[in-house]
């Protein structure tokens, strides 16, 4: 993974003492909260229901295990004790105070992280596929792509007042992991008949209160151009997007008010400014990024000899959290933060410590954070798979649900957020136990529970979305049905009016069982929607509730 360099050191040091100053002053009187509010935000540092929360990027979601640990000290010395991990591939910690937030940010930057531009209107942190460099369908690796954007955008003083975020999203592999139909900006990356890496350039993807898939501006543009076709597209934004309308202002709308063409047309007018200018990248400058994504010495045997623990659940286990690695004798490993009783993608400080020590011993202190708000170890190898599962399941940490319907996103909701309108993480688990009967049975289902029309988690990309909406101050949600984040990028449909906190889980067991009821053989969940049609599934509701009424 990256290294931070002298420069890179300088750059987050120095942004650390500038807050500090400004926290110093706010917290004297000297600057008021109105002042104050742009310049906390630039440092990921927000107000929230109950607690100011801090933002710290995990760039395209790569931790070491010292990073982790560092993390786990701050939970315990600076929180309650535990973590967040999000759909953007970052942590949150929800308790913090804004007097220690600069300390918090020296002791980050001892180990090369920081919060800077995990808010505001500018560049936000850049994500890709979780398994990126190990995966077995990985056609390029996305990553030192990944961290030239990074670099590019970090700090950039054209790009740091921005009409709204823009989120950037690299896929290198043939199953579109890194979501990026819902992404402001974002690149698939192949390789041409000559070799050379090309990229398809996508714009305009998003969603929130207009959801959108993002339409494809550029094809076959070579990677050198990378950072002056972006540049083209957010000048682009930068001049034209609304600044008169927060629900106006974002990358989409203007995509969808010129036309996809349109917008293209003038990215290709502007970059006639741009192209082959400075910021052309060379095979020098890849090269210098991409030494730092060398891969560790993947030396286990093909065909190792293994015992296989006695446990009944290492066999599920195996088949769901762990996925093929490009060389046969590795797997990525995927450890599961949905468990019972516990908020999705929520992390104690002890929990940290202890998968730190697994990724030293199983995956040469490498961990990875997915948009699904679980971790990956990317290198272990096949012969530790029990040793790995039976240290995991020593610790409440090996449960096998990955991509089942107990594998929720979930957003913080009215719990933490400020901005929710409902709550989400007791109707998480109020629909996984609801579901827990059937749920080997219903088998691969997305499952996303977003507490306002952010979106946060996702709900419009999930098989089942569901968002919360505030009536008579109580919790009242709407379910939406066949939405995908992957390749076949498609928003979900409204089945009806909005129900009540305790009709929701009922609601989406009737869509399961109305699915294992119509399923041809091998059908997943999301296919048997799409060859019957959501409309097919809302009918089957009616009928149903017709009946019980």
């Amino acid at each position: 993974m990256y290294r931070y360099d002298a420069v890179d050191r300088l750059i987050v040091e120095e942004r650390v003492a500038q807050f500090r100053d400004q926290t110093a002053r706010y917290l004297a009187g000297l600057i008021d909260e109105d002042a104050f509010k742009p310049l906390r935000l630039q440092n990921g540092l927000y107000i929230q229901r109950y607690a100011p929360m801090l933002r710290i990027a995990i760039p395209y979601g790569a931790l070491s295990s010292a990073q982790l640990r560092k993390l786990a000290t701050i939970a315990r010395r600076y929180d309650r004790g535990y973590a967040h991990f999000t759909t953007r591939q970052n942590i949150q910690f929800n308790w913090v105070k804004v007097e220690e937030v600069p300390d918090i940010l020296a002791e980050l930057a001892g180990v090369s992280m920081h919060a800077i531009q995990t808010s505001g209107s500018c560049v936000r942190n850049v994500t890709t596929d979780v398994f990126a460099g190990v995966a077995a369908d990985e056609i390029v690796d996305p990553r030192p792509y990944c961290e030239i954007m990074r670099q590019w955008s970090t700090l950039h003083p054209e790009f740091a007042h921005l009409p709204r975020k823009f989120k950037v999203a690299f896929n290198g592999a043939h199953e579109d992991r890194a979501a990026t139909g819902v992404h402001d900006l974002a690149f698939d990356l192949y390789k041409d008949e000559a070799g050379e890496v090309r990229l398809i350039v996508k714009v305009g993807g998003g969603q929130g209160r207009t959801p959108r898939i993002a339409s494809v501006i550029k094809r076959d543009l070579h990677w050198s151009e990378l950072l002056t076709y972006s540049e083209a597209v957010l000048r682009t934004y930068n001049q034209l997007g609304r600044r008169d309308h927060i629900f106006k202002s974002r990358i989409k709308i203007q995509v969808e008010t010129l036309g996809a063409e349109e917008f293209g047309r003038l990215v290709d007018e502007e970059w006639g400014h741009l192209r082959g200018g400075p910021n052309t990248l060379t095979q020098e400058a890849l090269d210098r990024v991409r030494r730092h994504f060398a891969d560790p010495a993947l030396d286990a045997p093909v065909n190792p000899a293994a015992t296989l623990p006695v446990a009944a659940n290492f066999q599920a286990w195996k088949r769901r959290n762990v996925s093929p690695h490009r060389d046969e004798s590795y797997a990525a490993v995927t450890i599961s933060l949905k468990r019972e009783g516990i908020a999705p993608g929520d992390a104690t400080a002890d929990e940290m410590d202890f998968l730190a020590n697994l990724a030293d011993r199983y995956s040469f202190g490498e961990l990875r954070v997915s948009h699904q708000q679980n971790l990956v170890l990317p290198h272990v190898a096949r012969a530790q798979l029990p040793a790995l599962f039976a240290d995991l399941d020593g610790r409440g940490l090996a449960r096998a649900n990955i991509k089942m319907a107990s594998d929720i996103i979930c957003c913080p909701g009215g719990d933490f957020c400020s901005l929710a309108n409902a709550k989400s993480i007791p109707l998480s688990a109020a629909i996984a136990d609801r579901l827990a009967p059937i749920e080997e049975e219903l088998g691969p289902i997305a499952i996303n529970v977003s507490g306002c029309i952010n979106a946060c988690a996702h709900h419009h990309v999930g098989h089942i979305g569901v968002l919360g909406v505030e009536k008579g101050g109580e919790d009242w949600y709407q379910v939406l049905l066949g939405g995908r984040s992957d390749a076949g990028g498609r928003l979900g449909v409204l089945l009806g009016k909005a129900v009540r906190q305790e009709e929701a889980p009922v609601l989406i067991e009737r869509l399961a069982r109305h699915f294992l009821s119509v399923r041809v053989a091998g059908e997943s969940f999301i296919a048997a929607v799409e060859r019957l049609g959501a409309g097919a599934f809302k009918q089957a509701l009616e009928a149903t509730e017709a009946v019980a009424a």
